[in-house]
């Protein structure tokens, strides 16, 4: 059995900042690299499952996603030797003004494509036991649909969801914490001590 950890990226691992067209405005949240090590120190997969429709809206293409990526990836690796064990994101967008993403899609969350997708590379996946992370309403309800736990960040747009002025939670969160890293430091408490071993 394997544990994941479903990471969203802005306002989760990142500086929210909108639509992020210089690839150099992007700057990790404090701690997050830290995190993403604590993840793969105890074994536990770190995913990136995120929503990305600036591609959709006609912001910049898909080469420029990877750049961020790319970028996310060493900014991780630079603070923390920390590493993704896997990236999936959704261009798709039903309003977006480029033809080919602007589709009714499975994998925008709170659709589960991008988790079936990680399913099917690392099959021991155990979803139950498994968390999803991150600062928007649609993370909690993809973590509701997959059947996985779930955390909801303060960070990025997460204390804007509590407080009712962004989004609506339909179910509650497993967990609430301030950040990236107090959210790992939760999932992996001693609880969790006998699943890892």
């Amino acid at each position: 059995m394997t544990l994941a950890c479903f990471l969203d990226r802005d306002g989760t691992l990142n500086q929210e900042k909108g639509y992020i067209r210089n690839v150099d405005d992007l700057a990790l949240i404090e701690g997050a690299a830290h995190a993403v090590k604590r993840l793969n120190d105890a074994g536990v997969l770190a995913i990136l499952t995120t929503n990305q429709t600036g591609a959709a809206r006609g912001f910049y293409d898909e080469a420029h996603i990877q750049a961020l990526h790319n970028r996310l990836e060493q900014l991780l690796w630079d603070e923390a030797e920390a590493k993704l064990d896997a990236i999936f994101y959704c261009p798709h967008y039903p309003r977006g003004v480029v033809e080919q993403y602007a589709t009714e899609c499975t994998c925008r969350k709170p659709a589960i494509a991008m988790i079936t997708q990680a399913c099917e590379a690392f099959p021991a996946i155990e979803l139950a036991q498994s968390v999803v992370m991150g600062d928007k309403a649609s993370d909690i309800e993809l973590a509701h649909n997959a059947g996985c736990q779930s955390v909801l960040l303060k960070t990025g747009y997460g204390q804007a969801v509590l407080d009712g002025r962004y989004q609506s939670l339909t179910h509650q969160p497993t967990w609430v914490c301030d950040d990236v890293l107090a959210g790992v430091e939760t999932f992996l408490a001693p609880a969790k001590a006998s699943l890892l071993s």
